[in-house]
């Protein structure tokens, strides 16, 4: 068990007043410091509670000996990523929150706090779409200006791999589908034969866009972790969290996260909107891009994204009991109809109608009581 104490009066912060946050998916707990008229966050990461990670040039059988989260390429309990990527995106004129005192080894980080204007809370209060999604994603566009670097300067010394978002990850993500949803929907685990088979399409679809090039992915770029800033300036207005587990991949992955947000509606007109905007902002950057073949990169990391997010949503459910999760499913299962039209996913959408029709994604009162 972490000395909290102990690292906040070492940090300066030991007189202040905590109070919890809301807690969400992960194993991380947050709370508010306030000693008078100074405030910040505390991030606690029990080192004790996630799986190891594996080095960036680790082999398939390395990473799953370790687990899933070395398997998916996630952070783990290692709070030095979430250093390193908040300093990379400081460095490129963004508001990722500042580290203020950190202890990496019991996983204890005194954040800059940037308030409590998420996304999500200032869209519900009626404020237009349109001008903070268009602002997301002048911030994508600005940060595809570059290849993704292979490593990511640690401020405690060092550096990080920001690791490359492969197939081996991305495939891992889309068997937690047939592993917790499946069994849910249809009351039996998931056959072998349907794992291979489902492997295989993904494969074919992922090698249809896995010579775009590699950019920095956030990986969770949607409205709650999203502050809105309308005091600061330009590309500052948007306040980054939750980006810890960032990896190298492709551009549309972050764009997908955002525009088809599993916990919240995004209009279509405002999705549609956010993407032209981010294409006008691309080329506004000098970068190039194909429309059309963007497009299907879109659908292909969508449907990826998504195909995982019943998967994890499942899971909650089942192994954690948090049952809330199920009511965004509907959401994420219509995103994934949407995705499955592309051609480049057919055979994906005839597995899917063949294996879970749509009367079996609405999952039976025995399955969710």
């Amino acid at each position: 068990m972490s000395d909290r104490r102990g690292f906040l009066r070492n940090a300066g912060w030991g007189e202040a007043e905590i109070v919890p946050l809301k807690g969400d998916a992960s194993t991380r707990s947050y709370a508010r410091l306030t000693h008078g008229a100074r405030k910040a966050m505390l991030m606690d990461q029990p080192q004790a509670a996630e799986a190891g990670v594996a080095a960036a040039d680790a082999d398939e059988a390395a990473r799953r000996a370790l687990g899933y989260n070395a398997v998916a390429r996630l952070a783990g309990a290692d709070c030095r990523r979430f250093a390193a990527v908040a300093q990379y995106l400081r460095a490129r004129g963004l508001s990722a929150p500042d580290i203020l005192a950190a202890d990496y080894a019991q996983g204890l980080v005194v954040l800059e706090d940037l308030g409590d204007d998420l996304f999500t809370e200032v869209l519900a209060d009626g404020s237009p779409g349109e001008e903070l999604y268009q602002a997301a994603v002048e911030i994508l566009a600005r940060l595809h200006t570059e290849s993704a670097p292979e490593f990511l300067p640690s401020p405690s010394g060092g550096a990080v791999p920001l690791f490359a978002y492969d197939a081996i990850a991305l495939i891992a993500e889309t068997d937690l589908m047939l592993e917790w949803f499946l069994p849910l929907a249809l009351g039996r685990p998931a056959s072998e034969s349907e794992y291979k088979e489902h492997r295989a399409l993904w494969h074919a679809a992922l090698d249809a866009v896995k010579h775009s090039p590699r950019v920095f992915v956030h990986r969770d770029y949607h409205a709650q972790n999203l502050i809105w800033l309308p005091e600061r300036e330009g590309q500052a207005r948007v306040g980054l969290i939750d980006f810890q587990d960032a990896v190298a991949g492709s551009r549309a992955y972050d764009l997908v996260s955002l525009v088809e947000d599993a916990r919240r509606d995004v209009p279509a007109k405002v999705a549609e909107s956010a993407t032209r905007h981010y294409l006008a902002a691309a080329k506004a950057e000098g970068i190039a891009l194909d429309e059309k073949q963007f497009r299907a990169e879109m659908a292909v990391m969508a449907a990826q994204r998504n195909t995982k997010i019943v998967g994890i949503f499942a899971r909650l459910f089942v192994r954690d009991g948090k049952r809330r999760y199920l009511d965004y499913l509907p959401r994420v299962w219509g995103y994934l109809e949407h995705d499955f039209s592309h051609p480049l996913l057919a055979d994906l959408r005839h597995w899917y109608d063949r294996v879970l029709p749509k009367a079996r994604r609405a999952l039976p009162e025995q399955a969710t009581a």
